[in-house]
């Protein structure tokens, strides 16, 4: 589980499929890893949504964050579940 947050310290998000492929272990043992991590607070999901969360700054509109110059093109749905370390 170290392992697992030095990765996510970086504060680059990844997918599990990614986190199983840089510890060289199975899919399945890093989403054991992250629903314990998850549940004890060190880790959390990280809300593709959100796009810029309003901050781009490059919105003419009053950007929501989810407009189309924040979002790539088809937005996140296809990115996959992602995971970060929590900010203390």
């Amino acid at each position: 589980m170290k392992e697992l947050i030095e990765l996510l310290s970086d504060g680059n998000a990844r997918t599990v499929r990614l986190l199983a492929i840089e510890l060289g272990t199975s899919v399945e043992d890093v989403k054991r890893q992250i629903e314990y991590l998850t549940n004890i607070g060190v880790i959390k999901k990280v809300d593709m949504s959100l796009g810029c969360g309003g901050n781009c700054g490059s919105c003419s509109d009053g950007c929501s964050g989810s407009c189309a110059s924040c979002l790539p093109q088809g937005g996140f749905k296809n990115m996959g579940e992602m995971y970060e370390v929590c900010k203390s």
